[in-house]
């Protein structure tokens, strides 16, 4: 009996779901038959739509809405929930710690394929900060979305009931760092959100609120251009908002977030979101990687030099050969080609190429290259507010809101999650903003704890919280 083809793909975002899920569709007959199989590992058990992480923090839509579950939609295929550790390539194994493997690091499992497919995506680039690591937080997971959303109500509710006006304003002081994507969209979302909530509070008005936005270069969203991104900052400062270009956290030791041009915040809330690097499982393979430590690919998304190999996304660096790269990542005289930029864009598109190539390669068939150009960038600044270059044409206000939802509401996968995110933002045109805190949540064993005589819970609010 032949043996099946073994495809193992690393990663359960944009381009592990995207590409698994074409395989499945193009694969089909292979998978029913048993001649093909298809394998995902994934941290978690689902795909987390990132362009909705902010409204989901602002409470415009349920956090189960913005997670795509894997094994629903991918119900033709293995999916192993567990973090990839090693690769070896040459011998066609992945190293995997999967839920059940014992805390101690021993009792991985050895997964053996024979074409892998690696997008593990990228994680947040935190910088030697003192005290960042002890009183931040990120805004990469839907977790740390809905956290951050609790965290800003329980800042309110602390600001209302205390009397000290020192604990007052580090409860009302949110600094975020970094302009990009991540960064403004939280940061406006949550705004708009924390400046309807004070209605509620008898104690606290809108302008109480500090807001604080600190982004090391001259400018804010590059990628909506430097006409748009002038807009952005006006309107963020209109809201009271205070941008601070070209300046660093230089500390947020003691909850005081001390900028390089000397400002002092004392503040229970900071947000990092200045970057990212490549997923620590890159450096743990024998695949050769770039100078900024992704996978090194050809135009048609295999990674260069290796067999049975294949990269999209964040953790790729494919050739843009619609912007003057070649084929391969560097040219025939050695120069570095052009590279496609690691967002969401690309990988979509990247991985649906991916998977044609990666069946074809099993058909003997020719394989297609990446090419796309890039059309532009839609960027939200809370409710009705947004700014966007698409196509040449710059929006800005309402109509680049409105171009915002649209064009997500088209990329996010299945269209149960379309229906529902759609009837949400209907539902929410019709009634009030949601203003409940559930921090609780996060500790769901403590009142019983408690109840049951064993003490203080086990485990402490987080560090934002303390």
């Amino acid at each position: 009996m032949t043996e099946p083809a073994r495809i193992l793909v690393v990663g359960g975002g944009y381009v592990g779901m995207y590409t698994a899920l074409r395989l499945q569709r193009k694969l089909r007959a292979g998978l029913k038959s048993g001649t093909v199989e298809i394998t995902v590992v994934a941290p978690d058990p689902y795909m987390t739509y990132q362009p909705f992480l902010p409204e989901a923090a602002a409470g415009n839509i349920s956090p189960r809405h913005v997670v795509v579950p894997l094994r629903r939609v991918l119900d033709k295929c293995r999916i192993v929930i567990g973090r990839a550790d090693r690769i070896d390539h040459a011998g066609r194994t992945a190293t995997v710690t999967t839920l059940a493997s014992p805390e101690d690091g021993t009792g991985a499992v050895q997964l053996a394929y024979d074409e892998l497919v690696i997008a593990p995506g990228s994680v947040s680039r935190a910088l030697p900060v003192p005290g960042l690591a002890d009183h931040a937080i990120g805004f990469k997971t839907v977790e740390e979305a809905i956290g951050l959303r609790n965290h800003v109500i329980e800042q309110m509710d602390i600001a209302s009931s205390t009397r000290d006006p020192a604990i007052r304003d580090a409860a009302l002081t949110f600094v975020f760092v970094g302009g990009g994507y991540a960064g403004v969209e939280a940061l406006a979302e949550l705004e708009d959100m924390a400046r309807y909530t004070a209605r509620y509070y008898h104690n606290i008005k809108p302008e109480d609120l500090k807001w604080i936005l600190v982004e090391a270069s001259d400018k804010i969203l590059p990628e909506v251009g430097a006409e748009m991104g002038r807009y952005a900052i006006r309107e963020l400062r209109a809201r009271n908002i205070d941008v601070r270009l070209e300046t660093r956290l230089d500390t947020c030791e003691n909850r005081v977030a001390v900028l390089s041009d000397g400002s002092r915040f004392p503040t229970r809330t900071v947000v990092w979101t200045a970057g990212v690097k490549p997923a620590p499982i890159l450096a743990a393979t024998d695949l050769p990687l770039n100078e900024h430590g992704r996978l090194r690919c050809a135009a048609d998304l295999r990674i260069e030099g290796v067999a049975h190999a294949w990269a999209a996304g964040d953790a790729a660096a494919v050739p843009d050969l619609t912007a003057g790269g070649t084929a391969q990542a560097f040219g025939t005289g050695g120069e570095k080609a052009k590279d496609c930029a690691p967002n969401a864009q690309h990988a979509v598109r990247q991985a649906r190429v991916l998977a044609e190539n990666v069946a074809a390669a099993l058909a003997g068939a020719p394989l297609k290259e990446y090419r796309h150009a890039y059309v532009g960038s839609v960027a939200s600044l809370g409710l009705h507010k947004g700014v966007a270059h698409v196509y040449g044409r710059k929006l800005k206000g309402y109509p680049a809101w409105f171009m915002h939802r649209a064009y997500h509401l088209s990329r996010v996968p299945t269209f149960n999650r379309k229906a529902r995110v759609l009837a949400e933002w209907t539902l929410a045109g019709l009634f009030k903003r949601e203003i409940v805190s559930l921090g609780s949540l996060e500790h769901p064993r403590a009142e019983f704890e408690i109840a049951a005589g064993g003490g203080p819970p086990a485990k402490g609010p987080s560090p934002q919280q303390n």
